[in-house]
């Protein structure tokens, strides 16, 4: 054997390795770098400004939001706000005002930028800017042309106002050219159906946009926001979804007042409000008038508002319809019959539950979900077969795969309930992907029940994820907490074929388990068909009727050429069909059903594109419908401007100014903003591999130089 040969080849592997443990070095130091870097880019950087404009924490007279400038104890005064809420609800539709009332605190002409949270299926369609005694009307434009627009009356000094959409429930209002002490008012108009289950009306009203946990590691050049988190790869409009959060200290901030004039038309059993007081005056004619009984409360928790007609007098079909530009548009609604078990034995089934455990779901959050969760363990019986999955920055799966539903199993599971505990980040993905794996050749009905509160900002990555592998499984989702992102789980579970339910207290956990338990027993009226007069339909949305659980009706618009002849509507309840007629002569006139029917046909076009649809040319059918019937959407967005200059051209204009949102109520703020992962921002985990991946290449680099060839 011949020796120098091989000592000249190891020398040359030698030397490879040792280039391959620095090249490991050095992109282990880059990466660490990375990551500090971008985590601290997450940290809001100091503002730029003139003596003039600063003010001392002394001078503070009220709650205001304080923004760090660059100089030690000067601050910015962000501009502040309070909302007026009026809503008019009739028939199956709420027609509702949203009044923002921007004041500049400051010395300087700031813009002003608030994130602000709406139904999931609001109908935005009208705005209008006060400016003292001048009106000016918002216009609908394509999304970058509204953006251009506010923008060149922005700098041209002009006072201008532009309501963009984020997501389907998050929107933000920007205010340009606002004064010293002065104030603007804001009127944003939506229309929106009514939820109607169980035999009760809910309407509810979100207040506040819970921090949302931004997924990746990666920073990209995304839309301009002025949130506390950077975009991501995974996120790449983050920094538009992340209002800043201020800690709560007892005050009353972002005061929010609410009335509403409910005309129910039969006689209720039943009016309350599920999480605020409030005063009720009963007026002629099953006439309601609903105010806040403290007057003004702070924007930290959905508003909810639910009414139940009296036995006997419940709808078991609506009928609403709207002439418009030659053509009526319908709004229907029509209850299947309660139909008890149809005599049918229970199936056996296989049910995975999701529990989110992430910081965000701290105290009240998680209490909430565990005793949502113990009850339906409580429900398995022998023949089932079942698994617990818990996730925050990780995902925990309590059995390898699903379990017998016997004793000992079930057991087991509720101590592992019981000892749950939130903290890190909410990592969903990976856990909805362990729920979806796997498979059964039995005739075991397949459900997955996801209890969180779904503060996420990666909503199309998980509704993609659902798209490809749910399979033959059903998903409920369960909103837990006092401003859950209802957007991500009613959207969530209508791609899963199954139902949301939400939970904001603690008391309503047994009544809310309890009919979602009924609907998870019950025949799922399926293969739902709707039947118009053969010279009357012209479009109808959503195209495809989901399948519907006990205690739901079937809701659809509808443009007609007119509104005469009988609608039909056809289903599969089991195996038992059922139908129902509607005559379109006998609906009652509702302003507002053309709105209602292209939001309905902007979302399903929007949906398309989950099943492979194109983007640009959903995009474009977006756009049209949208400016047709004048509507805020993805794609469109309403802005005013006031045709004359107010800002003098020797004064510059301010920092663009976020308003602060409250933290949700029960949210602990250090469990969300704390010191590990967390639901807000993976920042201070960032910082941690960073640092890891700087102490790995100085690990690496020596022993490369020690060992050679050894790493």
């Amino acid at each position: 054997m011949n020796t120098t040969r091989y000592e000249a080849f190891y020398q040359v592997q030698a030397r490879k390795c040792l280039k391959a443990a620095f090249a490991t070095a050095a992109m282990s130091f880059v990466l660490g770098l990375l990551m500090l870097a971008s985590a601290l880019r997450v940290q809001a950087a100091p503002l730029v400004a003139e003596d003039s404009a600063t003010i001392q924490k002394s001078e503070v007279q009220q709650g205001s939001l304080l923004l760090k400038t660059e100089r030690k104890g000067a601050y910015l005064a962000a501009p502040t706000l309070a909302t007026d809420v009026h809503m008019q609800i009739s028939g199956m539709a709420a027609r509702v005002r949203v009044s923002q009332k921007f004041h500049n605190p400051s010395k300087q002409w700031v813009e002003g930028v608030y994130v602000f949270p709406l139904p999931e299926n609001a109908a935005v369609d009208h705005m209008t800017m006060r400016i003292g005694e001048r009106v000016i009307e918002g216009q609908v434009q394509e999304k970058q042309a509204a953006r251009a627009t506010y923008e060149a009356a922005k700098k041209e000094g002009k006072q201008t106002s532009l309501v963009e959409q984020e997501r389907p429930n998050i929107f933000t209002t920007s205010v340009a050219n606002l004064g010293p002490d002065q104030d603007i008012n804001i009127e944003i108009e939506y229309q929106q159906t009514l939820h109607y289950d169980q035999g009760a009306f809910r309407l509810r009203f979100p207040m506040v946009v819970a921090p949302r946990y931004i997924p990746g590691t990666q920073a990209v050049v995304g839309t301009a926001g002025t949130g506390w988190s950077q975009n991501t790869d995974q996120v790449p409009d983050a920094a538009r979804i992340t209002p800043p959060v201020r800690i709560a200290d007892g005050s009353v901030q972002n005061p929010v007042q609410l009335e509403i004039d409910l005309d129910a038309g039969f006689p209720l059993s039943q009016l309350t409000s599920s999480y605020h007081a409030v005063e009720i005056q009963a007026l002629r004619g099953q006439r309601y008038h609903i105010q806040l009984k403290e007057g003004a409360v702070a924007a930290n928790k959905d508003f909810e508002l639910v009414w139940t007609p009296n036995p006997g007098a419940a709808p078991q079909a609506a009928l609403f319809t709207e002439q418009r530009d030659g053509q009526t548009y319908a709004l229907m609604m029509i209850m299947p019959p309660q139909v008890a078990a149809l005599g049918k034995q229970r199936l056996a089934r296989e049910t995975v539950f999701i529990i989110d455990t992430s910081g965000s779901m701290q105290g009240e959050s998680l209490k909430q979900a565990k005793q949502a969760l113990l009850m339906a363990l409580d429900r398995l019986q022998s023949g089932d077969r079942f698994n617990v999955i818990q996730f925050n920055s990780v995902t925990d799966e309590l059995f390898k795969e699903p379990v017998p539903g016997d004793a000992a199993h079930v057991e087991k599971a509720k101590e592992y309930v019981r000892s749950l505990r939130a903290t890190g980040g909410t990592e969903m993905y990976p856990a909805l992907s362990a729920a979806f794996k796997g498979g059964t050749t039995d005739e075991r009905v397949r459900q997955v029940i996801f209890l969180t509160d779904g503060s996420v900002g990666n909503e199309d990555a998980l509704f993609k994820l659902i798209h490809e592998r749910l399979g033959d499984r059903r998903l409920f989702t369960v909103g837990i907490g006092s401003a859950p992102n209802s957007h991500f789980m009613s959207k969530a579970a209508e791609f899963g074929r199954g139902t949301f339910t939400y939970i904001g207290n603690v008391s309503e956990v047994s009544e809310k388990m309890s009919a979602l338990f009924s609907k998870l027993d019950s025949p799922v009226l399926t293969h739902i068909k709707v039947e118009f007069p053969a010279d009357a339909l012209v479009e109808m949305w959503p195209t495809k009727l989901p399948d519907l659980y006990a205690g739901e009706p079937v809701m659809f618009t509808a443009a007609l050429k007119h509104a005469a002849g009988v609608v039909k509507v056809h289903g599969m309840r089991g195996a038992t069909p059922w139908d129902m007629s509607l005559p379109l002569e006998k609906g009652g006139e509702q302003a507002g059903v053309h709105v209602l029917w292209a939001r309905s046909k902007i979302q399903s076009l929007l949906d398309s594109v989950q099943s492979g649809a194109d983007h640009e040319v959903v995009r474009k059918q977006v756009i049209e419908v949208a400016l047709a019937h004048h509507l805020v959407s993805k794609h469109t967005s309403l802005v005013a401007v006031d045709v004359t200059p107010v800002r003098p051209s020797h004064e510059a204009l301010g920092e663009n100014l976020p308003l602060a949102t409250n933290l949700p109520e029960g949210w602990d703020h250090e469990a969300v903003f704390g010191r590990l992962p967390n639901t807000a921002t993976p920042a201070e985990f960032q910082l941690l591999l960073g640092a890891a991946a700087l102490l790995l290449a100085g690990v690496i680099g020596f022993g490369a130089r020690r060992e050679g060839c050894h790493v």
